[in-house]
């Protein structure tokens, strides 16, 4: 058997009631000089002893709770050694190879918001009347609506080809346009998003419009699947090595 002890919080998906099982990832053997093979992932029945969840994790004070992601304590859970997925030491291997095809989902998913942030935006601005005229009259409304559709396209653009990569080449080869879609995508959406509430007004901090979820969403993304800070150290690394070999 495996004997699991430890805690973590936002677990996706661990509040909802037809939860049945986690895939839990931890150190199996921490004293290995190959960080890479340090982690294992093993499946965990929620109804196994000692798995406590212990509250819903709210996102920005609202967002996914209750029945998104959770804290859940783990004191001397135990699993049959057959549980472990692919076999010991392979828990990065796994998580890298979904993190990838991950990445380019968030930044869909951002980029949709995006699309739609700036559709109400030019709604609401053709609409809305301010001092006497169409709020579309006014020459800040419409350069934010210029520059946030030149910064979608351009992120649009970028996931595109950063997919078409790892079709073609797989992962490895799309890693460094992967990070830049990372980076560069949820700051494009919370910029977008946040013009959109600027032109809505107070309304566009409500209830009434999706704007308020889309930028908890969007500010969200700069955590998940890596911080914006993990992937510029590791791309900027990556990059001045490659044109120091090169040169």
């Amino acid at each position: 058997d495996y004997v699991i002890n430890g805690r973590k919080f936002y677990i996706s998906g661990a509040m909802r009631e037809s939860c049945e099982i986690m895939i839990v990832m931890g150190k199996t053997d921490p004293d290995n000089p190959n960080r890479h093979q340090q982690q294992s992932q093993i499946l965990v029945p929620m109804n196994t002893p000692g798995v406590n969840v212990k509250r819903p994790m709210m996102v920005l004070g609202s967002v996914d709770a209750p029945e998104g992601h959770a804290e859940v304590i783990f004191e001397n859970v135990r699993v049959p050694k057959e549980n472990i997925i692919l076999g010991e030491g392979r828990g990065f291997e796994i998580a890298q190879g979904r993190l990838g095809p991950g990445r380019i989902h968030h930044c869909m998913r951002l980029i949709g918001a995006a699309q739609r942030a700036l559709e109400l935006m030019c709604k609401r601005a053709n609409e809305r009347v301010v001092f006497g005229q169409p709020m579309i009259k006014h020459g800040s409304c419409r350069e934010d609506i210029a520059k946030s559709a030149c910064e979608i396209e351009q992120a649009r653009l970028m996931t595109l080809k950063a997919a078409d990569t790892m079709d073609r080449y797989g992962n490895k080869e799309a890693k460094e346009l992967i990070a830049m879609i990372k980076i560069v995508a949820p700051n494009m959406a919370l910029n977008v998003v946040d013009r959109a509430m600027q032109i809505h007004g107070a309304v566009g901090l409500s209830q009434d419009t999706p704007l308020a979820g889309f930028f908890a969403y969007a500010r969200t993304l700069r955590l998940a699947d890596g911080p914006d800070q993990v992937h510029m150290m590791q791309l900027g690394r990556n990059l001045a090595k490659k044109y120091s070999e090169n040169s």
